[in-house]
């Protein structure tokens, strides 16, 4: 099914596909789609950037050139860019935040306060210009406030032009130098980013460690650094046999240009972030799919056995993975994908992923299947991560737990049964909150975590429930074709699941992610033919019920919320509807009733099973 092709190269190891292989043409930032609303807008950035790194110290220096685009209704005035780097000082929001909040991140605890002046992160502007009048800025942070010289007009373009020096941080939380699995550079968050601006405004957060949200564009980016290092990340290589790789002639050694350093080139279409990262002792590996897809992998060639055995069995399942999101999601664009040893656990970005590489197999495939789940679920549906952290960690959770349940086959008839006991605890513990929070708000890690991954993937898992699991399936095939290379919000992923399935969802996105109401139905009562049920929790929702009559015979029902308009596709009887104000609902069978279950597939998450169930004596 697969060529699988694997590469142990000299100096070069960069996942990144040759300049003479066809690219494909990802979707350019059209403001119309299918069924998409025509008034929709979006703005758009141009990257060029070159960077001199110096592995010595940490530091480097870059020339940024940006052009952005203003497709807004409005004139701009003022423009933000990010400095995520700037969070890595002692005294910064995100270290302080870390001290105070009640379960702190094991990665990151008091480990910036620790922090020495040459093992800090930082960003520092040296100049800015645009259209070549200089401006005035000031960093507040991690975010850089710059005052317009002219307002950028509706429509208009402009250009911005940067110098700036920065420093790698010591590796705490996604980016930085010398992890701890010895990984050398993981350059994550590392330039100057414009902020997004959008229907609501500017979004410009401090760094605290969560999310991120950005502007879609063209990367052009030029990187010099030391010739012993191995480079990899987001984007295509644009001179590979410059820095020590032919593709013509793979077995064959080229002589490396002189000098102490190598210049890598690369370039990445339509993606919203750029990531990259080099150390002198990556293998790679690259797996090239049926359809041209080329998988690359880069992780430590002094792992050891064990986990080098892993990493070649992960290569495999990670094409089946490719083949799996693309055919339940959507088609993936481009024509590579990465798979890098790095970070601090694992990340999701353009094109690629870092993640840390000494684990057992089960947990390379895991954080792998996730990881790569988030490209279509942030990096191709690019919902604001702050604002709704559940729309990308839940629905990645969801469909990289059904992916790795089918390619482990694992046989579990609710791949998101964990979710569900998870939910039920943090019911139950009190400390739960609801899912409109600002992901940087949560008052703790933990109600954060479990509303992002948890709550969020049973969003998807309830509407199996509740419009059925075949129309959840075409649903999220519409969210992606309408909303992929765009940003859509909550009412974006509604409306799609009720264009294919013609129910009505406003109450269920209400209901589940505005408030904590919480499920719980029960049998009130059974008498002979007749039976009873009861809503006891705050949220309405429709009733799958098994009903064995005396007989030992079995009848399924469903019994429609009344504000869906209508009900799911089912092979159960269909009875009259119930209305949410109503507190019981009774109706009869045709034989006499022995028992009576609520919910047997156990997708709604009623906090209650104890009263689901009804024996009659």
């Amino acid at each position: 099914m697969k060529k699988l092709l694997y590469l142990s190269l000299f100096t070069f190891a960069f996942m990144a596909c040759t300049q003479t292989k066809e690219v494909v043409k990802v979707n350019k930032q059209s403001t119309t789609a299918k069924d998409f609303d025509a008034t929709y807008w979006q703005q758009k950035v141009d990257y060029t950037m070159d960077i001199d790194m110096d592995v010595n110290n940490y530091q480097y220096k870059g020339t940024q050139k940006l052009v952005y685009t203003n497709n807004s209704p409005e004139a701009l005035d003022r423009v933000f860019y990010h400095l995520y780097f700037n969070a890595f000082q002692p005294g910064s929001q995100m270290d302080v935040r870390s001290l105070n909040i009640k379960d702190p991140d094991g990665r990151v605890r008091d480990r910036i306060s620790k922090l020495k002046p040459n093992e800090i992160g930082y960003i520092k502007v040296n100049s800015l210009k645009q259209n070549g009048a200089t401006l005035k800025y000031e960093t507040v942070g991690t975010i850089l406030e710059v005052e317009l010289s002219t307002p950028i007009k509706s429509g208009e373009t402009v250009t911005f032009d940067m110098l700036f020096d920065a420093q790698v941080p010591k590796q705490i939380r996604r980016s930085g130098r010398n992890g701890k699995e010895g990984v050398a550079l993981s350059m994550s968050q590392w330039y100057p980013k414009m902020a997004e601006y959008d229907f609501q405004g500017w979004h410009t957060p401090p760094y605290i460690a969560r999310e991120f949200h950005g502007v879609w564009g063209d990367f052009d980016v030029t990187l010099h650094i030391d010739k012993n290092y191995v480079v990899g990340g987001t984007g295509y290589i644009q001179n590979p046999q410059e820095v020590g790789f032919n593709y013509e002639d793979k077995n064959k050694e080229l002589t490396l240009p002189k000098g102490d350093k190598l210049t890598w080139h690369f370039k990445a279409p339509n993606v919203h972030d750029f990531m990259w990262a080099a150390d002198p002792e990556y293998k790679h590996d690259v797996l090239t799919m049926e359809n041209g897809i080329d998988l690359h992998f880069l992780y430590k060639k002094t792992l050891k056995s064990e986990y080098l055995e892993n990493w070649k069995n992960l290569q495999p399942k990670t094409a089946e993975l490719m083949t799996y999101f693309s055919e339940n999601v959507g088609q993936y664009p481009y024509k590579q994908y990465s798979v890098i040893q790095g970070g601090d656990g694992g990340m999701e970005y353009a094109m690629s992923t870092l993640i840390t590489g000494q684990r057992k197999f089960g947990s390379l495939f895991g954080v792998t299947a996730h990881e790569m789940a988030h490209t279509w679920f942030q990096f191709l549906l690019a919902s604001n991560e702050s604002l709704h952290p559940w729309m990308d960690e839940g629905f990645t959770s969801y469909i990289s737990g059904k992916a790795s349940h089918e390619i482990l086959k694992k046989g579990n008839k609710n791949p998101s049964a964990g979710p569900y006991r998870g939910y039920n605890n943090m019911v139950k513990s009190g400390t739960e909150e609801v899912l409109t929070t600002h992901a940087d708000r949560f008052h703790t890690n933990r109600a954060y975590s479990f509303a992002s991954y948890g709550k969020g993937s049973m969003f998807l898992s309830q509407l199996e429930y509740i419009i059925g699991p075949e129309n959840t399936a075409k649903g999220l095939k519409k969210y992606f074709d309408d909303f992929s290379f765009k940003h859509p919000t909550p009412n974006d992923i509604k409306r799609s699941m009720e264009k294919v399935s013609g129910i009505h969802l406003d109450w269920y996105l209400n209901e589940w992610t505005q408030t904590l109401h919480t499920i719980d139905y029960g049998i009130k009562a059974v008498d002979g033919k007749k039976i009873t049920l009861e809503r006891i929790g705050q949220m309405p929702m429709p009733i799958d019920l098994e009903v064995t009559y005396t007989d030992g015979s079995k009848e399924n029902f469903n019994i429609p919320l009344r504000m869906m308009r209508s009900a799911k596709p089912t092979t159960a009887t269909v009875i009259a509807d119930w209305g949410w104000a109503y507190p019981t609902y009774s109706f009869e069978t045709s034989k006499t009733v022995k028992s009576v279950e609520i919910d047997t597939e156990k997708l709604m998450a009623d906090i209650n099973d104890e009263n689901n169930v009804f024996k009659v004596n």
